[in-house]
């Protein structure tokens, strides 16, 4: 991955945004999609960056910008802030965490407060933590103070950073899924700056995933696109770490390239187009069965509008929904290469409908 990109994934990586509090993530976007022909956003918070738009077929490459977090719902007398997850945490990982917490004023510190393990009874110390349990304490004196800080109602995230690892790791708290955002505005970039393809692409950074229980942004960019065919850019779990199970999920592993979703929300004919062009232009990857929904944008993509050809491509990640996800930059990379090729093999005549 060149410098330029690094900087830009690094950027997004670090840029707070819970769901529903996407601003400061896909504002970074927007700003570096200014090489396309168009930029634009929607009143739900989606970005839109286009190629091409007089082209056809209309592509649509989805990627979703926002990530997990937290919201304060009650300030108590003394001042300490409780709080309800944004999105699907192990609320283990909350304990003894740094926050940072978006107020209009700007983000303030915090830290997670949980009562010392000398004070808790012996019968208790094995038990696991709820958010219910845990508070926030961001200094204040009292009530008061607290509120002159904080409201009611702001989102918060861990404040945790981007760290390269060796062997070309990267670690991070948001690469579920700013790296889908960002692999789908890097392929856009390739098509505008490589020979144009004759299909008009969409890179959209949707909002609202983690909480999509009726589709988030990805069905309402969807619907607002139309387009003939979507490929989303999600994470899938890694299975090359101790005590996860291949039986269930299969054999993925960092740096074995992008991961093919093949299953009942996926279009076969968007999956094998997929997999011919990984074939031709030398990319490895690695398929994925996907027997019932994907718990991705695609789910909500597949059955917008009249119904949408869609296809899933991913990310191999380690930890997922912890301070410190893994991936390796090669698998972004090689994602980004596919996602471009397979644009530049549409027409106007691709037939979209299973035989």
């Amino acid at each position: 991955m060149d410098p330029e990109s690094l900087r830009l994934l690094t950027e997004l990586l670090d840029a707070p945004g819970p769901s529903g509090f996407e601003s400061a993530p896909a504002r970074v976007w927007r700003r570096a999609a200014a090489f396309a022909d168009a930029v634009r956003t929607d009143v739900a918070g989606n970005s839109f960056a286009t190629v091409n738009p007089a082209g056809a077929p209309r592509v649509m490459f989805a990627g979703h910008v926002d990530e997990i977090g937290l919201m304060i719902v009650h300030v108590d007398d003394e001042g300490y802030l409780y709080f309800e997850p944004i999105g699907g945490w192990d609320h283990q990982v909350f304990v003894g965490q740094r926050v940072r917490l978006l107020t209009k004023e700007g983000a303030i510190p915090g830290v997670i407060g949980k009562r010392a393990i000398h004070l808790i009874e012996p019968d208790d110390r094995t038990k696991a933590s709820k958010a219910s349990d845990l508070w926030i304490d961001i200094g204040a004196a009292d009530k008061e103070d607290a509120l002159r800080m904080v409201r009611i109602g702001d989102a918060g995230i861990l404040d945790s950073r981007v760290t390269t690892f060796p062997n070309d790791r990267l670690v991070s708290k948001s690469l579920d899924n700013r790296v889908g955002a960002f692999v789908v505005l890097e392929a856009l970039r390739r098509l505008a700056a490589d020979r144009p393809a004759a299909a008009a692409v969409t890179a959209v950074a949707t909002c609202q995933e983690e909480i999509a229980y009726t589709g988030g942004g990805a069905r309402t960019s969807a619907a607002g696109l139309i387009p003939d065919i979507a490929v989303v850019v999600d994470v899938t779990h890694a299975t090359d770490y101790p005590g996860v199970e291949k039986k269930r999920i299969g054999d993925l592993r960092l740096g074995g390239g992008p991961v093919l979703s093949r299953g009942s929300v996926v279009s076969p004919v968007v999956f094998d187009l997929l997999r011919e062009t990984a074939e031709a232009e030398g990319i490895p990857y690695m398929v994925q069965a996907a027997p019932r929904e994907t718990s991705t944008d695609a789910d909500a993509i597949f059955t917008a509008t009249k119904g949408i050809a869609t296809g899933l491509v991913s990310v191999p990640l380690r930890y997922m929904h912890s301070p410190n996800e893994m991936v390796v930059l090669k698998d972004l990379d090689l994602a980004a290469g596919l996602l471009a090729a397979f644009a530049r093999r549409l027409t106007a005549d691709t037939n979209l409908a299973p035989m």
